[in-house]
């Protein structure tokens, strides 16, 4: 990877967590299921056989992703954050748009993110835009249906 892949801690725990049920509990019950329809007799048209082998290939799909993002993953508390009148990575914050609408949101890691928990994650272009602003401060933000210009209202850290 090119650039930090910054989580915040409950994202990480939530990657482990992902993690460790694949693979201390979905992927034993496959294998278990693999080893009984094996046992069976005719693999080739033997469903249970068939669907448990597919679906233990995803599993272990699923299983290296995640060990992936678990090696690149840089964990950043936002409550260690120094400098908390500027937007850094954890801040929330309170934007509002040229119509006066107005939006709260969170810059997380990438692979935590929710846009409709009002959670971005640190590479978006808004994110981008909105990095290092202090309240008061107009951010322009180049979106697919144009140019967008966000005034930075409140920032706020977890505690």
């Amino acid at each position: 990877m090119d650039r930090p892949n910054y989580i915040t801690p409950s994202g990480y725990a939530a990657l482990k967590a992902r993690y460790d049920e694949l693979l201390g509990v979905e992927r034993p019950a496959i294998v278990e299921i693999v080893s009984w329809a094996a046992g069976n007799g005719d693999r080739s048209e033997n469903g249970d056989y068939l669907y448990g082998r597919k679906r233990m290939r995803e599993i272990d799909r699923e299983l290296n992703r995640l060990a992936r993002k678990m090696k690149a993953a840089r964990v950043v508390d936002p409550a260690a954050q120094t400098d908390h009148s500027k937007v850094w990575f954890g801040a929330e914050v309170e934007i509002a748009d040229e119509d006066d609408n107005r939006r709260t949101l969170t810059l997380v890691g990438d692979d935590e993110q929710d846009a409709g928990a009002g959670r971005i994650g640190w590479n978006s272009p808004l994110a981008r835009a909105l990095r290092g602003a202090a309240i008061g401060d107009l951010r322009t933000v180049a979106l697919p249906g144009g140019t967008k210009e966000w005034e930075v209202l409140g920032i706020a850290y977890p505690a």
